[in-house]
C-alpha cells in the first residue's frame, strides 16, 4: 500500500502546484512563449510534463529526435501520430521533405498550430483529429498537469489518469488510411497514449508502405485504455517489417522474437516511449 500512497500524494501535489500557476498567471494567460532547444514554442503554464521540461531545462526529447533523425533525410516523408505541440516535429522538420502531424485535443492543437508558425515550418501540415480505426466521435479526457497525457477514455479509468480531474468532451475521430488517402510516409511514429492499437487498425495501407514505425509500448495502456493483448497489438505491424530495436533495452532483435519480446516486457509491467520496427534487411 505506500507505493500507491505516495503515487496518489505525488500526484496531489502535481495538481496542487498546476492550480497555483493558473491562479498566479490568472486566466487571460494562455501560454508562455519558451525559446529552447526544440524551438520557440508556446507552452501551456499548467502543464507539468513537457511544457515544464521546456521552461525550466529548455529541451525536450532530444536523445529521441537524435535517434529519429538517423532514420531519415532531407527526401523522408514523416507522419507524427501524437504531435502535442511540436516540441519532436518542428526540430525533425528541419532534416525531412515534409511532416504531417495529427493532433486530437483541440487546446494543444492551436498550440501546436502557434508554434508552426513561430518556428516558419511550412512544411509542417496539421491536422486536428483521433486516429481510430472507425470514423466517428469519441470521448476524450483533457488533463492539464500533463496535457500530453490527454487520451480516449480508458476502459478502465485508474486515477493515474484522472487524478487532475480531467474535463471530457468529444473529438472527432477517423481512420487515417481515409483521411490521408493516396499519401506515402517512409517513418510513422504513434504516441497516443494507449490508442495506439485503434490508430494502426485503421490505417493498414499507410503501414504497409512506411519503412520505419515508431510506437509507443506501455502495459498498463494496452490493458487500460485499449483492452487489448500483446497479441492483438502486434498483429497491427506491417509485415515489411525485419527488426525491432528497443530503445530501452538497448538491442535489436529479428522481428520472429518481437512478440516473445513485448510479451516478456508486458509480463514485466516494462515499457518503451519508442518501439522501432526497421524494415529492410
Amino acid at each position: 500500500m505506500i507505493k500507491p500512497l505516495y503515487w496518489r500524494i505525488n500526484f496531489f501535489m502535481k495538481r496542487r502546484k498546476s492550480k497555483q500557476i493558473r491562479k498566479k498567471l490568472g486566466e487571460n494567460v494562455k501560454s508562455v512563449i519558451v525559446h529552447s532547444q526544440n524551438g520557440i514554442l508556446a507552452t501551456d503554464p499548467e502543464d507539468l510534463e513537457v511544457g515544464h521540461h521546456l521552461r525550466i531545462n529548455g529541451s525536450f526529447g532530444l536523445n529521441e529526435i537524435e535517434r529519429i533523425n538517423k532514420l531519415v533525410d532531407g527526401n523522408s516523408n514523416v507522419l507524427i501520430i501524437g504531435g502535442h505541440i511540436g516540441s519532436l516535429v518542428i526540430p525533425i522538420s528541419k532534416f525531412v521533405n515534409n511532416c504531417t502531424v495529427i493532433e486530437a485535443s483541440p487546446k494543444t492543437y492551436e498550440l501546436l498550430k502557434t508554434n508552426i508558425l513561430l518556428n516558419n515550418c511550412d512544411n509542417i501540415t496539421p491536422y486536428n483529429v483521433a486516429a481510430s480505426d472507425t470514423k466517428g466521435k469519441l470521448k476524450f479526457q483533457m488533463n492539464s498537469v500533463n496535457s500530453g497525457g490527454s487520451k480516449r477514455v480508458p476502459i478502465n479509468n485508474e486515477f493515474m489518469y484522472r487524478y487532475d480531474d480531467p474535463e471530457v468532451i468529444e473529438v472527432e475521430a477517423e481512420s487515417l488510411d481515409v483521411l490521408l488517402e493516396g499519401k506515402t510516409y517512409d517513418l510513422i511514429l504513434l504516441d497516443i497514449e494507449g490508442s495506439e492499437y485503434f490508430a494502426m487498425k485503421g490505417m493498414p495501407k499507410l503501414l504497409s508502405k512506411c519503412k520505419t514505425l515508431i510506437v509507443e509500448f506501455l502495459p498498463h495502456h494496452l490493458t487500460n485504455v485499449a483492452g487489448v493483448t500483446v497479441e492483438q497489438f502486434f498483429e497491427n505491424i506491417p509485415p515489411q517489417m525485419k527488426h525491432l530495436t528497443i530503445p530501452s533495452r538497448n538491442e535489436t532483435i529479428p522481428i520472429d522474437k518481437a512478440a516473445t519480446a513485448l510479451q516478456d516486457m508486458f509480463d514485466k509491467n516494462q515499457g518503451d516511449d519508442g518501439l522501432i520496427f526497421l524494415s529492410g534487411k
